[in-house]
């Protein structure tokens, strides 16, 4: 019986919020297109996304459990690391511009117990996915633009520690400040995600999580859901 010790992410609104940058793809779909959104926020603000394939709701899932286990397993990723894995994946970050001198986080864990966190057992199947969704999404480049300002960083980086089977995850400056409290954040509870088990739904959650702060209501309607 799986035991799971996540009780919810602290991740950045943006990434919650920008429409289209998790998509429900049906097969075959993702060979087709590329990931290009802009998505405009707060005063003269915005984030773009870049990659090589659209990312799905499968995607989406594995960066909320990353997210998840970077609250309390997280080891901040300093402008100048001193360890070699810690520099490989901070170079394999491409911080840039106002991006330079900011902290990421790095998660340490063993792959079936990411996989567990977000309701997923531990197939061979489902290892393969992951290792495939790290791919995509560590070739995704967020550029932050605020006024005449920018930041610019990959969605992640990773690598396999083979030695012991354990992965390494760094999660980008945004959402590091998400998850240290450096900047408002979604609360997204992990109870509610396991029980989720169409696409749809999922992505009405995570976008509903973004949109409404914890403890408080709002109206929204229909077709701004749909949308």
């Amino acid at each position: 019986m799986s035991t799971h010790d996540l009780t919810h992410a602290r991740h950045d609104p943006a990434h919650c919020l920008a429409p289209g940058l998790f998509r429900s793809l049906k097969k075959g779909e993702r060979k087709k297109q590329k990931l290009d959104i802009t998505y405009p926020y707060g005063d003269s603000e915005s984030a773009r996304f870049v990659g090589f394939e659209p990312l799905g709701v499968d995607d989406m899932r594995i960066l909320q459990g990353l997210v998840a286990l970077a609250g309390p397993k997280g080891l901040i990723l300093t402008p100048e690391p001193q360890s070699d894995m810690s520099r490989q994946l901070r170079l394999f970050l491409e911080p840039k511009f106002d991006a330079e001198g900011k902290d990421g986080l790095v998660v340490r864990e063993r792959m079936t117990k990411l996989l567990d966190e977000i309701g997923l057992c531990d197939s061979g199947e489902n290892i393969k996915t992951l290792k495939a969704s790290l791919l995509r999404m560590s070739n995704v480049t967020v550029l932050v633009t605020k006024g005449a300002r920018q930041a610019s960083f990959h969605l992640l980086s990773f690598a396999f520690d083979e030695s012991d089977g354990r992965l390494f995850v760094a999660l980008n400056p945004r959402i590091a400040e998400a998850v240290l409290g450096r900047r408002s954040y979604a609360r997204i509870e992990l109870a509610e995600v396991r029980k989720l088990v169409t696409d749809p739904a999922r992505l009405m959650h995570q976008r509903l999580c973004g949109w409404i702060d914890p403890g408080k209501s709002g109206l929204v309607a229909l077709d701004t859901l749909c949308g």
